[in-house]
């Protein structure tokens, strides 16, 4: 086999074997395929597309272009990913709560991308937090805690990172089967049995219309089902925050707030719910995702998902106490100012993307790769659509390391928010379940 006659083929409109994709992925592993020909192939994929088959084999030959993991413990392995959003610190309650009800949850995540917050940048505002473990250390986790969110090693689909590195050079990104191959491979060299998919759509999402989001998550769905992964999709709203906060630190007092009772986002607590109650559902610990959604709202009211979190935090590098005392382990911004509103009226419509960017500008995220993150800015108390508000009422607060960039901060989201004249209805939190 070569590189040139299976970018022929995809360039063609034909359908490489499955050995083919698979001598291919090795290549991008091993460095045998170069970066111009990965780029051809992406661009070729782009433009003709994969059939349903293709789509499967390539994620099968990603997957299997590094180790994949094998578990023998005694409960359903289990996991979800997010195509990513604003205010979404779902994984952070889902994951012990999920272990509460008996799954074992190896939840291998990733950094912010784009306009959007990475669950390993948050965790990594707790100080001490490891996201990075050995596999040794891994599995005593699993056996021990039944949950663990950590960084992908480097022998873990690295056909992925090599073809996602060219991707994002070569104008390719946007290709749902190439989007499809790099999620799932990633997620099924962890060995699941069951996954669930939560693909975001509106201002705060990559997928901004319902057709692109509902495209993504059958593609997503059939191809990790295909792979020999149990899978299920919720496309879900991402036309506001899903949490009040957006910032690293700032999600994980959400998420604490949550955890212990202190306050509780209903968004957040019932996308966790919905999404843990088909995960329970795949692994066949429940009889049904209602049953399920009932059962992760009692591991959350209990206060058994806080307690298993706090083990989760303690082996993985970060405080014992973490609990008991998280509003004096989390790390606070110098500056915080209100975003004063500059009109009267009700919210009728967030830019989600445009509070992304004024999170990564604020030091939040990354402009370039190898930024430092700074844990402590971000966005706190946003107001959600609908909501009447009056000229000089905070639209939101600004924590910043800077008294500048606390001031663009506030200019950024004064320009995010748009007030109208008429009460808006909201809309419903989940849109569609692709099964």
């Amino acid at each position: 086999m070569d590189a040139r006659s299976i970018i022929a083929q995809v360039r063609d409109g034909e359908t490489p074997s499955a050995e083919a994709l698979s001598w291919f992925a090795a290549g991008l592993a091993s460095g045998g395929v170069t970066d111009a020909q990965g780029g051809a192939f992406a661009m070729a994929v782009l433009l003709r597309g994969l059939s349903d088959e293709g789509r499967v084999a390539l994620t099968r030959a990603m997957r299997d272009s590094g180790r994949v993991m094998a578990w023998d413990l005694p409960g359903p392995v289990l996991d979800k990913h997010s195509t990513g959003g604003i205010g979404d610190c779902v994984s952070l309650l889902l994951a012990p709560a999920l272990a509460v009800c008996g799954a074992y949850v190896p939840m291998i995540s990733g950094r912010g991308l784009g306009h959007t917050g990475g669950t390993l940048d948050k965790l990594e505002a707790i100080p001490g937090f490891r996201t990075g473990l050995s596999e040794d250390q891994f599995r005593a986790q699993m056996e021990r805690v039944k949950c663990a969110i950590v960084a992908a090693s480097a022998d873990l689909a690295p056909a992925d990172k090599r073809l996602y590195a060219i991707r994002d050079i070569s104008g390719t990104v946007e290709s749902i089967d190439l989007i499809t191959a790099s999620i799932l491979s990633k997620k099924l060299a962890a060995g699941l049995e069951g996954l669930v998919l939560d693909v975001k759509c509106g201002s705060g999402a990559f997928m901004k219309t319902p057709e692109r989001a509902e495209a993504l998550a059958r593609a997503l769905v059939s191809t990790a089902q295909g792979a020999g992964c149990m899978t299920t999709a919720l496309i879900t709203d991402m036309s506001q925050p899903l949490a009040t906060a957006a910032g690293n630190a700032l999600e994980v007092i959400e998420v604490m707030e949550t955890l212990t009772g202190t306050s509780v986002n209903a968004a957040l607590w019932d996308l966790t719910c919905a999404l843990g109650g088909e995960a329970l559902a795949l692994g066949g610990l429940v009889a049904d995702a209602d049953d399920g959604a009932g059962r992760i709202a009692q591991a959350l009211e209990s206060g058994a998902a806080a307690e298993v979190f706090g083990r989760m935090v303690a082996a993985q590098g970060g405080p014992t106490d973490f609990v008991e005392r998280w509003p004096d382990r989390l790390p606070a911004a110098p500056v915080v100012r209100e975003v004063p509103a500059l009109d009267d009226g009700f919210i009728a419509r967030i830019d989600g993307q445009a509070l992304g960017h004024a999170v990564v500008h604020l030091g939040g995220g990354r402009l370039r790769e190898g930024d430092k993150i700074h844990p402590a800015v971000g966005l706190s108390d946003m107001i959600g659509l609908g909501e009447e508000i009056g000229a000089g009422v905070p639209l939101a607060m600004v924590h910043a390391a800077s008294e500048e960039a606390a001031e663009a901060a506030v200019r950024a989201v004064q320009a995010a928010y748009v007030v109208g004249t008429s009460v808006l209805d909201e809309g419903p939190l989940v849109l569609k379940r692709i099964s």
